[in-house]
Formats: structure tokens, sequence, C-alpha cells
């Protein structure tokens, strides 16, 4: 028996996010917004964060600085029921904050600085994720996992374990890579979850089937393009699905791709076939966009099987 069912692993940050924003100043500094909230964010902490919630044993793998938003991030995941052991603390290290900027469709900016550089190296910290059913990368091509050597050497790490490998993607800011410049590591990922934009500006092709091809020919076990307002395709070398999305009133788009990936691992992890389990995963990425902030609308399994019942 592993001690973790699913261990997530990249970037833990706090978001500032604001919706209605006005660009129209009332002084000569002043500017006004509908609201603005504090919300933990980062692929790797939304996702395991929703892990949690949907009842699997949950480790996170980051780090924070000693700084009120490295305490914020520790006392949120604890809250959700992530275990915060595996959690690095460094000095002289700042956080993460973001500047979220949400649109009245809920889509959304952000402004990230250069704290997300992220100078974290998680293949130094190995024993910290032997001992998982599952390893999540949030997210592929985001620091830390901007560099070709820490993603090999986490991969086959984690590989000796025997453990599934879900990998999120991220287009590059800081640090830009390829898929050829990761190409050996491609072939040690089990599922790839990018969105329609990553996978379009990664596979350089416009039809999804055609980007998941690219891809699957790049050695990736199997494909899932979220394709938001459209739903997600997902296809390997034997199947392919198309799924539609759950209508919804989306107030956040914030985290819902992270939320989306934690609902597939849970259903993956529990024995469901492919279809079942992206059904899953897209009510609860709809879930998620119903409220402001990644970590506020999922809260258990049986509130997104009844999401399920209610709209099918």
């Amino acid at each position: 028996m592993k001690k973790y069912d699913v261990i997530c692993m990249g970037t833990a940050l706090v978001d500032s996010i604001i919706k209605g924003f006005d660009p129209n100043p009332v002084s000569a500094s002043g500017y006004r917004s509908e609201s603005g909230v504090l919300s933990l964010g980062g692929e790797a902490l939304n996702e395991s964060m929703a892990a949690a919630k949907l009842s699997l044993k949950t480790g996170l793998v980051c780090a924070v600085g000693e700084d009120a938003a490295g305490d914020m991030i520790i006392a949120g995941v604890k809250k959700a029921g992530v275990d915060p052991e595996l959690i690095i603390h460094l000095k002289d290290y700042s956080t993460p904050v973001s500047t979220i900027f949400v649109h009245e469709d809920g889509t959304r900016k952000s402004i990230t600085n250069r704290s997300h550089k992220y100078n974290f190296h998680p293949e130094k910290y190995t024993s910290l994720y032997m001992d998982a059913r599952a390893l999540v990368l949030g997210s592929l091509f985001r620091a830390p996992f901007d560099d070709p050597t820490i993603i090999r050497m986490v991969l086959e790490a984690v590989k000796k374990s025997d453990a599934i490998v879900f990998a999120d993607t991220k287009l590059p800011n800081f640090r830009v890579l390829s898929l050829e410049d990761i190409a050996d590591s491609l072939p040690l990922i089990d599922y790839l979850t990018p969105n329609e934009d990553e996978a379009r500006y990664f596979s350089g092709k416009e039809d999804p089937e055609e980007m998941a091809d690219v891809f699957l020919d790049m050695g990736i076990k199997n494909i899932i393009i979220k394709l938001g307002s459209k739903g997600c395709l997902f296809k390997n070398n034997n199947e392919t699905i198309r799924l539609r999305a759950y209508k919804t009133d989306a107030v956040d788009a914030t985290g819902a791709g992270d939320n989306f990936l934690a609902g597939f691992v849970s259903e993956i992890l529990r024995g469901k076939p492919h279809k079942e389990a992206l059904c899953f995963a897209n009510a609860c990425g709809a879930i998620c966009t119903t409220k402001i902030g990644a970590g506020s609308a999922l809260e258990n399994r049986d509130q997104v099987k009844k999401w399920i019942e209610e709209f099918n």
C-alpha cells in the first residue's frame, strides 16, 4: 500500500483576484473594481486541494517562503485535507503572488513576476514523492518544470516507483521550451492535459485531433485536450473520445483545468474507464467556474455526482 493516492508537484502561490475592473480612473492614481479577493492558487496547489476534496489521500510537493503568502498556503492546504509535510520551506525566497483580472464572461488574464521563476529543485527531494500511486506535474513548461534536466530526473525517479504520471501544461513565460527540448522525457508521461491554446502552441496544428497526434507521436501514452466551453478530446493509440462541456453560468474560470485534472485522476485511480473519468472531470471543471477562486466551488464527490445526474 502506498502512503498517498496522489502527490501533486509544482507551483503554489497566492492569487489576488480582481473582478469587474474599471479602467477609468477615479483619481490621479485610483481605480475601482467590483471585487477583490485573495485566493490560493498555482497548478499543483489547486490540483492537490481538489484531489483531497474528492477523497484522495493527497500530498503536495512545492516550495514556499517564510512570509505571509507562504503561511496562507500552509493553512489553506491543511484545511482542505492535503498533507502539508512535503512542502519545502526556503529561506530568502518570496512565495509567488499573482494578480488576476477576471472578465464578465469568467475568462481571465494574469500578471506574473520574478518570484514565479520559482527557485525550487524537486529533483533534490526524490524521497518525498516515491510513495504514491500517482504523480501530477503542474505544469510542464513552467518553473520548476521549464528545465529539461529537472523534468527528466523527476520522471525517471517516479517511474521507478510504478506511479502513474499525469502532467498539465502551461504556455512558457520566463523560459521557453519546445516539445523537442524534452523529447526524451515525454514517453515517461502517461496522461498529458493541455488546453486548446497550449496544444495549438506546442503542436503547431489547428485541429484538436491533429494536435493530439503530435503529442502521441512524441511518445506520450494518452492526451486530453481541454476545449473550454466545447468540452474535451481524449485520444490514445486505441480510442478517441469527444465530450461536450456542461453548460453553466461561469463566474471565474481560474483553476477550472486544475479541477478537471484532479477529477480525472480521482476516477482513474478508482479504476473507471476513460469516458466515465472524463465525464466526472468535466463536471469538476464546470463546478469550479461557478465561484471566484480555484478552490471555492468544489466540495466533494457527492456534489460532483449530483451535478452529473442533474445535467444528464
